[in-house]
């Protein structure tokens, strides 16, 4: 399980110029991710646009990026759902396509209570063979999924992590000293990385990464070693940049940054759409002020 990897991207769809995603983009980017840093990649997760995604393009999304990444990386397929049937039928759709585990999103908008998110993500977990990784990000779904009730599934055998984006610390830490020995908690936020790694924390699925992938790793390793000081150094370093690409709804910024640089991603999906004037120049700037820390190799 440990070989999913603690630097994760949760990767854009990139669309063509007529709004189809834009398979051989797709992988060109999850192969210039893993050479930049990452230790794999997520598939059709909320950077990349899964509810505009049909179930069709989802799947071969799977198929297509396990083959493009092979054994260089892993590949996490988002298969989550606020229904939890479509959900499980999605996760077995990734589990035929061979990618490594399923990343699975709280239910948005049902507003489920915690004996249903329990009960959610025990059935889709036990539907499948694949390592399950859950993702609370509140702000996103409206519900928060409590840190008992992820202690609670953490006992279940193949879910082995959580992506946690609460962004409450106390609530983090709980989680962390709760869980059974071995289960991972990634970082779901790049500004809260560093924090998360200190108390405990695994590793992060990230956005920044799509740029800054070295970096991201550098704060990670400096951690494991003990660098403290040196981890924090960068962290405070990058900052503003973990909180820039977030300027306004993910994934606007990050997919203008990429075009920026020069690789196509294309535009977001409606109801999404490009950033205005004001965020364009934003973006500018920020990307101006980090050049140098941009590895990400567009061949």
């Amino acid at each position: 399980m440990s070989d999913i990897g603690r630097v994760l991207t949760a990767m854009v769809t990139p669309f063509d110029s007529l709004g189809k995603v834009d398979y051989g983009q797709a992988k060109r980017l999850a192969r210039a991710l893993i050479e930049s840093g990452s230790d794999g990649v997520v598939v059709a997760g909320t950077t990349g646009e899964s509810p505009t995604l049909t179930r069709q393009e989802q799947a071969k999304l799977f198929i297509e990026i396990r083959e493009a990444v092979g054994t260089t990386g892993s590949v996490l397929a988002g298969t989550g759902s606020n229904s939890t049937n479509e959900a499980l039928e999605y996760t077995l759709d990734a589990q035929e396509s061979g990618v490594d585990g399923a990343l699975l999103v709280v239910p948005y908008y049902n507003k489920p209570t915690q004996e249903g998110l329990y009960q959610h993500f025990k059935t889709i977990a036990d539907g499948t063979s694949l390592p399950c990784i859950l993702y609370n990000v509140p702000s996103r779904t409206v519900t928060n999924m409590e840190s008992e009730t992820t202690i609670r599934l953490s006992h279940i055998s193949n879910i082995i992590g959580i992506k946690e984006a609460n962004s409450d610390f106390e609530h983090i830490s709980r989680i962390i000293s709760g869980v059974k020995d071995g289960f991972k908690v990634w970082s779901g936020n790049d500004a809260d990385t560093f924090g998360i790694l200190c108390m405990g924390g695994y590793g992060a699925i990230s956005v920044a990464s799509h740029l800054v992938g070295s970096k991201v790793k550098l704060i990670i390793s400096k951690v494991l070693e003990g660098k403290i000081e040196e981890a924090a150094y960068e962290h405070n370093r990058m900052m503003r940049f973990f909180t820039g690409i977030f300027v306004v709804a993910n994934p606007i910024p990050i997919k203008y940054c990429l075009n920026r640089i020069g690789f196509k991603a294309g535009f977001p999906r409606l109801p999404l759409v490009e950033p205005d004037e004001a965020t364009r120049k934003f973006l500018d700037i920020l990307l101006d002020e980090y050049a140098e820390d941009v590895d990400l190799q567009i061949g």
